[in-house]
């Protein structure tokens, strides 16, 4: 997905019966808010609905009112992108006039995303056949006994096959927006709307959606690992193995990795690593430094070690990203 900046971005909330209204305020908060004076590109959030003249019921009380037909999914391009909220009922029919927009939608390369229990509104479309997806941990089972053609993945925050994204549930919805803005505009632009919502600005997808309640003493393990971690962002520049880390939080090199999983969801290494691409990519969106001088100061190392983590990470090249996404460094701190 690469972004058309001759015209705003097209977002389409796919509207019917039965939808969450957390994910419903979930995508409006970062596609229908306007940041632009903070930089962030504009947006065009629409509503798509069968009936575009009727408000859709939403539970608590509250009522979504569309503002395009679904045939509105027709003009979208692949530098667009349609969005499928969670829905309340895994088990509640879907209108086919919906599932027949998603499938015209994505046969014309739209890219398509669903939040939470959506995943099976686009398993009911056939959009998930052969695919890898994710869906909230409670409801991983059932999707994957239902739709046993569907590569189901229990454990993902989000995960992307072919065009087809699927988050797990809740929180991990917010994490796929903010992805999906992160792939389409940059870094920079995806921090800045996190930081109006004042989230974090990125979970990676493998990262385990679920992690059990802490214990006292756990409490007091994720309290030293917060401190390596800040320690380790601190330093990135900085080479660090497990046994350095483990190390700095005064456990052995084998606590210290089993702790770190159990209260991250994912490797010491690996979120080290994820940190490093994160660094590097703001780095290149924002400065004009060589590319040798980003692998510093990320702490690649080498420009090699650097496009070799940014392909199999991104799917690009450094240099091409910053093509892609340069901004004007100006006056940002980050520049100097």
């Amino acid at each position: 997905m690469s972004a058309d900046h001759t015209s705003p971005q097209r977002i389409a909330l796919l509207s019917f019966p039965g939808i969450r209204a957390f994910d419903v305020s979930v995508i409006t908060e970062v596609w229908g808010s306007d940041r632009t004076h903070r930089g962030v590109p504009p947006f065009d959030l629409r509503r798509p609905a069968a009936d575009p003249h009727s408000p859709l019921p939403i539970r608590g009380g509250l009522s979504l009112t569309p503002d395009r037909p679904l045939d509105w999914l027709d003009t979208l391009t692949p530098t667009d992108l349609v969005l499928v909220p969670g829905i309340e009922d895994p088990d509640a029919d879907i209108p086919a006039p919906v599932l027949d927009a998603l499938r015209r939608a994505h046969a014309a390369g739209t890219p398509v995303a669903s939040l939470c229990a959506g995943a099976f509104v686009l398993a009911r479309a056939g959009l998930l056949d052969g695919r890898r997806a994710v869906t909230h941990w409670h409801l991983a089972r059932t999707l994957a006994e239902r739709y046993p053609q569907v590569k189901v993945e229990p454990e993902a925050l989000f995960v992307e096959d072919t065009g087809i994204w699927t988050s797990a549930g809740t929180a991990a919805g917010i994490d796929l927006c903010l992805h999906l803005v992160r792939t389409t505009h940059g870094a920079e632009t995806a921090a800045t709307i996190a930081r109006s919502m004042v989230t974090a600005p990125f979970r990676t997808g493998t990262q385990a959606q679920f992690i059990e309640q802490p214990t006292p003493c756990a409490d007091r393990d994720a309290d030293a690992l917060a401190a390596v971690r800040a320690h380790a962002l601190a330093h990135l520049d900085q080479p660090h193995t497990v046994a350095s880390l483990a190390a700095h939080a005064g456990m052995s090199p084998r606590s210290f990795a089993r702790h770190f999983q159990a209260t991250t969801g994912t490797s010491p290494l690996h979120w080290l690593i994820t940190q490093r691409v994160a660094a590097a990519r703001k780095l290149l969106e924002l400065t004009d430094h060589p590319l040798p001088e980003v692998a510093r100061r990320a702490g690649f190392g080498s420009e090699v070690t650097m496009r070799q983590h940014f392909a199999s990470h991104l799917a690009t090249s450094p240099r091409d990203y910053r093509t892609a996404f340069r901004q004007t460094a100006g006056n940002s701190p980050i520049a100097r």
